[in-house]
């Protein structure tokens, strides 16, 4: 979703000022009017009920309603609602959400690490408890009356390319991942899958389809055309919407602003008809909302259509129910009356709408409702909290350590330096941030702990000004250690905003490499959403340890401080590849190909396609710790594809239905308690060439793995993990001999074999 002023501005000045979401009093009170007994009837179904409402509404009251800054029906005693509120990492500030003054109750809500550094932390029920915490306190500011029902997130595109400003508003790179990320997600947010009788709020999973880039070498977001196999569109772009429609039953879908293959996503029926709702199930108790302003994009800058009555017409009939912006108002009644679009057509996308309300008890008295009690008192509880800080500390990466950290206990005094050492709370939240009810920058968090700290900014993240360096010097001369804290931030990398290259700034490498020859313990913090070339810092035997965080908010600097002192064990993998600098010399942010090609040049995508030397490669993490591996019981050689075929024959999605699960056996055999994720990897050349060099398969981490202790993980597999997509999307089970490995570096290995007959079990829409 874009946050332009513009858009801002417009929905200021077409909302009711002072109102969020209103709850109607029609079905309240011990009289209601018989043309609202169907609506008041919280046994009827909830379509039904949503229908007999807009069958009252005259068309003209449809069309106004059909936008972000829906103003009710007053005639009807229908209050105004703002679709538009935001929850990527903790409520939100946007258009449908207001925060009190400080000091006031609602004047901050738990700020969570952003999804990059969420992805980083591999724990799938951290990720459920986080969207859990959210949504209640969402809750909580909606019957306050500062926030909606419904929240724009989650950001499910995958973080192919590096240079993209909003990488980090994802959980990473790889397809399975984010898949599981999203289930967690929305469930957590919603109350369950697909909850009965009430939503807790509805979710919205964006941006579908193909959507990763800002603003490129004059490549515009709005007017882009991503060209994308069938495919590359069926195993790569869109299996997280899969799971958040299909399995996790979302609420609402949002169509992003570039085009797929000539045709705008918003306008495409075969996106958002076809896939979206055929394939992957979204019903009519669903909907889909466009990016803000993707309707107006569909005639401008897209020119699909000579008009904006066309436009609206054309999204209309995609299946495009509600404008982010204000061109159905505008124009969608003309659309049909001109006859470009049915009026059923339109009064079925607000029923959709004004369904899910009635999911969300919105009409309903609020005495029966749990979530209608919630307050401020459940908003920034102690648990919430602490998941906060434990989210920050188990997602800090570890990518390289000479045995400097953590840090003696003879470290007393330490020089911290850089940017990040002091950064404010606005810029630990990263973006589509609420307030934050505390913010603890490393320097706060070092003289917390008692360090004696010689503070020096020293360089800002992007300058040509070397006069701090000096003091900067001067300060790790007076020091028992260094700690820079540097990388880059919004200024860099944001939505609108992508990078022409993905390397440090160079102001910051000269700092550090002075601070190296200082030939004390130096530890350098990288934070960033997206990666940077470290190679520098990782050659340099001057530089002692490495760290990666993501944009951490409120704890941030207690997170980093703790995994500095050994206080916790760091454990979090790099949700996205490291790649070195050249990288963008190599491909286009244009080329939206997976594979490797040698006609253009391109060295493939993400760690399945890579063929170079990754700086650091995707799911890469150290420890404080070692690790030793082993099968918990012996896995089998082999697996008859009819065979599985024949016992996922009562499973609903083939694709879910179980291969095996392979029990972990996880043994610390170092001296420092510490967590431990395993990866699942695997490589087969059985099915279409060329083959992904591996894949990600299972995941689960192990927590607290006590010195000279064991414990057991079970990693599961499904059929969709081990099969294959053709040319034309469909899936497959191919025979052949398939390696399973644990790790990045394969720690530990397996091979088994599936036989029998190659077999599709999905069939991916073909486009026309």
């Amino acid at each position: 979703m874009t946050v332009l002023p513009r858009v801002f501005a417009l929905l200021s000045a077409l909302v009711f000022e002072g109102t969020y979401a209103l709850f109607p009093t029609l079905c309240v009170g011990p009289s209601i009017s018989s043309q609202n007994a169907l609506l008041c009837n919280t046994s009827a179904p909830f379509i039904d009920r949503a229908k007999s409402l807009v069958d009252l509404f005259a068309l003209s009251d449809v069309v106004a309603n059909l936008y972000t800054s829906s103003p009710g029906v007053e005639l009807q005693g229908v209050p105004p609602y703002r679709w538009w509120s935001e929850a990527l990492h903790g409520v939100a500030i946007s258009p449908g959400t207001s925060f009190a003054p400080p000091g006031e109750n609602f004047s901050s809500a738990t700020s969570f690490p952003e999804p990059i550094a969420l992805g980083a932390t591999f724990d799938d029920p951290l990720v459920h408890s986080i969207a859990t915490v959210i949504s209640t306190e969402a809750r909580a500011f909606d019957n306050a009356n500062r926030a909606g029902l419904d929240f724009f997130t989650p950001n499910i595109n995958p973080f192919k390319d590096p240079r993209w400003g909003r990488g980090q508003e994802t959980p990473g790179e790889d397809p399975y991942h984010i898949s599981q990320y999203v289930y967690q997600y929305v469930t957590g947010l919603q109350g369950g899958v697909g909850p009965d009788p009430y939503f807790k709020v509805i979710a919205d999973c964006k941006h579908f389809a193909g959507y990763d880039l800002e603003n490129w070498n004059g490549n515009n977001r709005m007017a882009f055309n991503a060209i994308i196999s069938t495919q590359d569109l069926a195993e790569y772009y869109t299996p997280s919407f899969k799971s958040c429609v299909r399995d996790a039953k979302v609420g609402s879908v949002m169509c992003s602003y570039n085009a797929v293959n000539g045709v705008p996503s918003c306008a495409s029926r075969y996106l958002l008809q076809d896939v979206i709702r055929d394939f992957f199930a979204l019903g009519d108790d669903q909907w889909i909302t466009s990016d803000c302003d993707a309707v107006a994009n569909v005639f401008n800058p897209h020119n699909y259509t000579s008009t904006l009555v066309n436009a609206s017409a054309v999204s209309m009939e995609a299946g495009t129910d509600l404008d982010c912006g204000t061109t159905y108002a505008s124009t969608l009644y003309a659309s049909v009356t001109q006859g470009l679009v049915s009026e059923d057509l339109v009064r079925q996308a607000l029923v959709r709408m004004y369904g899910s309300l009635v999911r969300l008890g919105w009409f309903d008295p609020p005495e029966n409702q749990p979530y209608r009690q919630l307050s401020w008192s459940d908003v920034n509880t102690p648990s919430a909290q602490e998941i906060a800080y434990t989210a920050a500390v188990e997602s800090i990466v570890l990518l390289k350590n000479d045995g400097t950290l953590p840090l003696s206990k003879s470290v007393k005094t330490i020089a911290l330096i850089g940017p990040w050492a002091n950064a404010t709370a606005e810029t630990a939240r990263g973006n589509y941030a609420g307030v934050a009810p505390f913010y603890i920058s490393p320097l706060a968090a070092l003289q917390s702990a008692g360090f004696n700290v010689n503070f020096v900014n020293g360089t800002g993240i992007d300058s040509n000004d070397t006069s701090g360096f000096a003091a900067a010097v001067t300060a790790a001369a007076h020091a028992d250690a260094i700690v820079y804290a540097g990388g880059i931030d919004q200024t860099i990398e944001a939505e609108g905003l992508d990078r022409m290259n993905i390397t440090w700034p160079g102001n910051q490498l000269d700092l550090i490499t002075q601070l190296a020859a200082q030939h004390k313990p130096l530890v350098v913090l990288q934070v960033s959403g997206g990666q940077v070339d470290s190679s520098s810092l990782k050659s340099n035997q001057g530089v002692n340890a490495l760290l990666w965080a993501g944009y951490l908010s409120q704890s941030f600097g207690t997170a980093v401080v703790d995994i500095l002192t050994g206080k916790v064990a760091p454990a979090g993998r790099l949700p996205v590849t490291q790649y070195p600098a050249d990288y963008v010399n190599q491909i286009p942010m244009t080329d939206m190909t997976l594979r490797p090609n040698s006609s253009t040049g391109s060295p493939g995508r993400t760690y399945k396609w890579y063929t170079g030397t990754p700086v650091f490669p995707f799911g890469f993490g150290l420890h404080y710790t070692n690790f030793s591996l082993s099968w918990a019981a012996t896995p089998k050689a082999s697996y008859s594809i009819q065979d599985l075929l024949s016992a996922a024959e009562n499973v609903e999605f083939t694709d879910l239905a179980p291969l095996d699960t392979f029990h972990l056996s996880v043994e610390n055999t170092g001296d420092v308690a510490s967590d431990y994720v395993a990866l699942l990897f695997k490589n087969s050349t059985a099915g279409p060439a060329p083959a992904p060099l591996k894949e990600l398969v299972s995941y689960a981490r192990a927590h607290g793995v006590a010195a000279g202790k064991a414990t057991t993980l079970a990693l599961n597999v499904t059929l969709g993990s081990v099969a294959r997509a053709n040319e034309n999307g469909d899936y497959a089970l191919f025979p052949g001999k398939y390696d399973l490995s644990v790790d990045t570096a394969g720690l530990l290995k397996h091979t088994f074999e599936l036989t029998g007959q190659s077999a599709v079990i999905t069939s991916w829409p073909q486009p026309s």
